[in-house]
């Protein structure tokens, strides 16, 4: 059993606010969690947000709602996630999540924590060898190689992005990839655009009424997707 740590904040450049936009009648980020805890291989869910003022909103609506939260600094999300494990004293694997997917998979996310158990490798990524839709992204990784980036990692970008440093170290850490037998690469199922959030709207409308735990093939199965400026 794992841990997963979902990054959030509200100062999004490209659409502010996105984690709290509605989404069939809720804040996109509560939808996610929703989807979220139908993982069979997690444990516990922590959100990391901010400390801030910024992301009060945020922090006060999932406090609201019961969800297990951690604020620390904006920019260095890696010290946020770090400050996430010390507080919630995680010492085992951790997944990391972002609040920008609210059509995550549960079954991709078990998927990814029970291929790292298998090989015992330090870290696996569904998104380095990208096979799979923009959006349904995982990284699950051990604690004790986190806190070892967090002490050696000293670069802006590793410590925004969380895990180049393991990634980019292939000599330091056990790497391995999440693939599936098809390419969905051009796929985004993500929200970062106002076209993205369009997109995720309609597939909410068209089946969360009917089934809110409806899956990837029912999102493959809709007449209509959405894909990258280089489809």
């Amino acid at each position: 059993m794992a841990v997963a740590i979902l990054q959030a904040r509200m100062s999004s450049s490209r659409l502010p606010g996105k984690v709290m936009k509605p989404l069939a009648g809720a804040p996109m980020i509560e939808r996610q969690i929703e989807r979220l805890r139908r993982c069979e291989t997690l444990e516990c869910l922590i959100v990391a947000t901010s400390d801030d003022a910024s992301d009060d909103v945020l922090a006060a609506h999932l406090l609201g709602l019961g969800v297990d939260l951690h604020r620390g600094p904006l920019n260095d999300v890696l010290g946020r996630f770090l400050g996430a494990m010390d507080a919630f004293a995680i010492d085992g694997e951790v997944v990391r999540l972002t609040a920008d997917c609210p059509l995550a998979d549960p079954g991709v996310i078990d998927d990814g924590v029970r291929l790292r158990t298998k090989l015992a490798v330090d870290y696996v990524s569904n998104g380095r060898l990208r096979t799979y839709p923009h959006g349904l992204d995982m990284e699950v990784f051990t604690a004790e190689a986190l806190r070892c980036a967090g002490r050696e990692a000293t670069d802006a970008y590793d410590r925004e992005h969380v895990t180049p440093f393991i990634y980019h170290h292939p000599e330091q850490f056990s790497l391995a990839d999440l693939t599936q037998d098809r390419d969905e690469s051009r796929l985004r199922w993500t929200v970062d655009t106002p076209e993205d959030y369009a997109f995720v709207e309609r597939v909410y409308a068209a089946l969360y009424p009917k089934n809110p735990a409806f899956t990837s093939d029912d999102v493959r199965a809709l007449p209509f997707q959405h894909y990258g400026p280089d489809a």
